[in-house]
């Protein structure tokens, strides 16, 4: 098997396993429990949160767990545009993931917000002159992601951060796609969510980056943890996963990833004369290859690359049993006829050149077979 699917989710690493496997077993202790063994855990979950500050560069107190990036991006729009006292409006872009546009729907449906939904260009980017000339007195809430799951595309974050701040508005990024292969201590947001199974933890923890001055209404009221941010007992083996996960993160080595990319895109291009890559040719995620094929069925051409072993997909995981055509590719103005041919290949620091050379061999072989089948 060749995985490149790694945008979808990635196998849990070895060592992060491990150490989650003392807190799966004796230390099973709840961290609100107050005796040795939720003593334990307490440090434990403490200790996790210690290491994903850092990682972000912020302090230990804006980590909030989370069950993934659906709930982090879920929390940071509904709680901070609840909270947030300046107005009942919201701007983000068309291409977001819909864990961003539902929540935003949920706002416009049932709390009378007003949404400003940005378009973007040919290759999947937010113009941020747009975005500025967007905002009002009213506006509460900017949430651009960093980075695009279905295209790669990397978004003008910094800009678009300078531009909402002039105004005091607060910005929130969903980087689920983005956290193992860019430096976000940069971005100067003041949210970000991220997702565990993305980077090498197990599914079922996230987390949201928090700024410590940003007011938040909770969405799951309990018991008080998370600072009454986000009640409910802590996943503490999850939360120790996620801090080991991305303590092992090398952006050098997915930056080394770049060439392999690049020389796999021009690969397939030359062998499909009829592929159209979708996403900045520069811009975008160092893991991040997808194509249309024009002409043929982009789940026919998954299953005739499944038949060789190469694993891939058509877009997001997420919309499940959606066989509607990507919104990203629709925004990006390809036509629903064709974003139905979507592939997304998305490499990791395993993949190698000998792998790609193999994939775009079958990827013409695939492309071949299904317009001789007109399927």
């Amino acid at each position: 098997m060749i995985y490149l699917d790694s945008a979808a989710t990635t196998e849990t690493r070895r060592e992060v396993l491990e150490a989650m496997w003392p807190f799966l077993t004796g230390e099973f202790g709840n961290p609100s429990s107050h005796h040795e063994l939720g003593e334990a855990a307490a440090r434990a979950l403490e200790d996790a949160r210690g290491g994903i500050a850092r990682w972000f560069g912020c302090r230990a107190s804006e980590v909030i767990f989370t069950s993934g990036g659906t709930e982090a991006d879920n929390l940071a729009i509904k709680g901070i545009a609840q909270a947030n006292p300046r107005g009942r409006h919201i701007v983000t872009s068309a291409i977001e993931h819909e864990a961003v546009l539902e929540s935003c729907r949920f706002l416009e449906r049932r709390h009378d917000f007003e949404v400003t939904v940005l378009g973007v260009d040919a290759d999947g980017l937010v113009d941020p002159a747009h975005l500025a000339a967007s905002l009002r007195p009213d506006t509460t809430l900017v949430t651009v992601m960093c980075a695009n799951n279905e295209v790669g595309a990397v978004q003008p974050i910094a800009e678009i951060v300078s531009a909402a701040h002039k105004h005091g508005i607060p910005v929130h990024t969903d980087a689920v796609q983005a956290a193992g292969s860019l430096d976000l201590t940069s971005l100067q947001v003041d949210a970000i969510s991220i997702s565990g199974h993305k980077l090498g933890a197990p599914k079922g923890i996230g987390a949201l980056y928090l700024r410590g001055r940003i007011p938040l209404q909770p969405l799951i009221h309990g018991g008080g943890q998370e600072r009454d941010r986000r009640s409910g007992t802590e996943n503490v083996a999850g939360a120790v996963g996620l801090a080991a996960a991305l303590a092992l993160l090398d952006l050098g080595a997915q930056r080394a990833l770049c060439g392999l990319r690049d020389r796999f895109i021009a690969d397939v291009l030359r062998m499909v004369p009829e592929a159209i890559l979708t996403g900045p040719r520069g811009n975008r995620l160092p893991g991040n290859a997808s194509f249309c094929f024009p002409g043929t069925s982009g789940e026919s051409i998954l299953l005739e690359l499944g038949r060789h072993g190469v694993v891939c997909s058509a877009g997001s995981a997420c919309a499940v049993g959606d066989d509607e055509p990507s919104h990203v590719l629709t925004a990006m103005g390809i036509t629903a006829e064709v974003a139905q041919t979507a592939v997304r290949f998305s490499l990791d620091s395993t993949t190698t050149r000998e792998q790609l050379e193999e994939v775009a061999r079958h990827v013409a072989s695939a492309s071949a077979t299904v317009r001789a089948l007109g399927r």
